[in-house]
């Protein structure tokens, strides 16, 4: 079905592979489509609570976009690359009811850095690297990374990492707030999966409520704070508000998946 990407699920825990390890698992038209399906098809199946997304080997998260295929490309084909980008697929995975965790184990460049701040939470190898190099070619980051970067570590550090078009390293990023843990590479996968299981141990439908008020309070125009009360509300009218509360009352842990 893919042909970029290989896909394991365990125990409610999916796992998307990027897997262009030869090209550093740069992303190219097809493989930004074939995420795009895979994130949908995953939020729409009830048994997965949790994404993993990472990149195959040793190397390389997503070492960037592939240049060639725009290299030609005009102002409005320009335009075009990075709204239907945005739209398909990082805005999908940022307002995507399931939690992504970012498995970084390599090097997290330009659109493979963008990819990784779309996912709502960050695991990074010791080794790993980070930058947005898009200024050293002319461009600018075209995939949310100027909104997101500012966003996650602040507008003083997001200008100077992409002013100098540098990278840092995994202990930089984690400093500024840019990546959750780092973690020695043999250990990355296996504390991705527990800090998944921790998630999953709570209600499914409160955490994707929790998305869309935290998203709200980026978004210009929106009140994060009226957002924030409306999905407060529609908690009360679920099972699992039924079922967490039940469980508090009566001393006992809550069943809220199978």
């Amino acid at each position: 079905m893919y042909q970029h990407l290989l896909i394991t699920s365990e125990n409610g825990i999916q796992t998307i592979t990027i897997n262009r390890p030869a090209q550093l698992n740069a992303l190219n038209k097809e493989t930004i489509s074939e995420l795009s399906m895979a994130f949908r098809v995953a939020d729409e199946d009830q048994a997965i609570g949790v994404i993993l997304l990472t990149g195959q080997g040793e190397k390389s998260f997503v070492a960037g976009a592939d240049i060639k295929e725009f290299v030609s490309f005009s102002i409005a084909q320009g335009g075009e690359l990075a709204y239907s980008g945005q739209e398909s697929l990082f805005n999908l995975i940022e307002n995507l009811s399931k939690p992504v965790i970012a498995v970084i184990n390599g090097y997290a460049l330009g659109g493979g850095l963008e990819l990784a701040m779309a996912c709502h939470l960050r695991v990074a190898a010791t080794g790993a690297l980070f930058g947005l190099p898009e200024v050293s070619l002319g461009l600018i980051p075209g995939y949310g990374g100027t909104q997101r970067l500012a966003q996650l570590v602040g507008k003083g550090r997001a200008n100077e990492l992409i002013f100098t078009a540098g990278m840092i390293s995994a202990e930089e990023a984690w400093r500024i707030g840019l990546v959750n843990h780092i973690v020695a590479p043999e250990d990355l996968l296996n504390k991705s999966h527990d800090l998944a299981k921790k998630i999953m141990k709570n209600s499914g439908s409160a955490i994707a409520s929790a998305i869309i008020a935290i998203n709200a309070g980026f978004t210009t125009g929106v009140n994060g704070y009226e957002i924030e009360i409306e999905a407060f509300g529609k908690c009360f009218g679920t099972q699992d508000f039924k079922i967490g509360t039940s469980a508090f009352i009566a001393k006992e842990k809550p069943g809220f998946r199978k």
